[in-house]
């Protein structure tokens, strides 16, 4: 699995659309609120031109790309931390994903309803992340009483615990972000579980007209203020247009996208900032059978990334042989780039890069 993606917001800004046409799933979009009341889960390949490369080398018999989840959550209304609309039910559905992606809308239509009563993208980003701190406050208040409790007996790690909570408590009362550059905060935030500090961005759902003047219209909007402020990225997508492009054929598909100037889909824009915002990459594997892509976290070693292809590999792990996909594809085959040196042979210290074509070596 890639990494699983959230797509939260208020209701009618689009989130069923957009998950439809990312998806073709074909779950239910219709204008009213709560139209989705379970989850719809959505499992797509991730786009990597390298896999067909290796694939054609090789003559392999299938590639098998890495893949990620998309979730279509239930509209979020105002006071869903105190249980509106469909409540705690949609705030524990949030944390059971990698990342969110609030869908906001930027388009006008008179015949989509406004829950809000007014199209104000900033004001719909504001209550939804007002409803995720209401949440998460409450999640640190019942662990401070917990924490307090065991800071009596003169508990030390308690005591550092009570500190960090106390901050926490604090920021999301002031409306401030919980800083998680720290990877002790940042660990100690996952393991409560709180949701207002999980990696976040954007999507902005524009309609037609608009597609080829994104960059303009996000550059001068308020969201783009907004989206700094809470460190977030912005990928305009056109959900009702990217629904369309669904509904072609991928040769009919790329044609239609020059037409329309895309460079690329909305689907490989959200999959790229996703892995970005998790430190992914990905290693690849192939040969005669299969042409294969992992999904690592970036910084992790050799074996563990062995341990992705088979925990056997992770325990027998020896070594990897390790050569890079642009060296690879410089001297034309496995081979000849084995020629001109460029196969390393890495051992158990070894950081796994983006883009390494490897070899394992294990005992059983």
């Amino acid at each position: 699995m890639g990494f699983s993606c959230g797509f939260i917001g208020l209701p009618n800004v689009g989130k069923s659309t957009l998950f439809n046409a990312l998806t073709k799933a074909g779950v239910e979009a219709v204008n009213f609120p709560f139209c989705t009341i379970e989850p719809n889960t959505g499992i797509v390949p991730v786009p990597d031109p390298r896999l067909a490369v290796l694939a054609k080398m090789h003559k392999s018999k299938k590639i098998v790309p890495a893949v990620m989840k998309f979730i279509d959550i239930a509209g979020l209304v105002g006071g869903a931390s105190k249980g509106q609309g469909l409540g705690n039910k949609f705030l524990g559905h949030i944390r059971n994903v990698d990342a969110i992606a609030h869908v906001v809308r930027l388009f006008e239509d008179e015949n989509i309803a406004y829950v809000s009563g007014k199209l104000d993208p900033v004001e719909d980003m504001e209550t939804v992340l007002t409803e995720l701190a209401l949440a998460d406050l409450e999640i640190i208040e019942r662990r401070i009483a917990k924490t307090e409790k065991n800071t009596r007996t003169g508990d030390k790690a308690a005591l550092k615990e009570l500190v960090m909570l106390n901050e926490f408590f604090k920021n999301l009362s002031e409306g401030t972000n919980i800083d998680v550059s720290d990877p002790i905060t940042a660990s100690f935030t996952k393991e409560l579980g709180l949701i207002s500090t999980m990696p976040a961005f954007i999507c902005a759902n524009i309609d037609e007209k608009s597609i080829l003047d994104t960059e303009d219209i996000i550059s001068t909007h308020p969201l783009n203020k907004f989206a700094s402020k809470h460190n977030m990225e912005i990928i305009p997508v056109c959900a009702k247009l990217e629904e369309e492009i669904t509904q072609l054929s991928s040769e009919e598909a790329e044609e239609f996208m020059k037409e329309m100037s895309l460079k690329e889909s909305g689907l490989s824009r959200i999959i790229k900032t996703g892995y970005r915002l998790l430190n992914y990459i990905t290693f690849l594997t192939t040969g005669e059978d299969e042409t294969r892509a992992w999904t690592i976290t970036k910084g992790t070693f050799a074996p563990q990334a062995a341990g992705k292809i088979h925990t056997d590999m992770e325990r027998g792990f020896i070594r990897m042989e390790v050569i890079s996909y642009e060296d690879i594809v410089q001297y034309g085959s496995e081979t000849e780039a084995k020629n001109h040196g460029k196969m390393r042979i890495e051992g158990k210290d070894y950081v796994m890069n983006d883009g390494d074509v490897v070899h394992v070596r294990f005992s059983v």
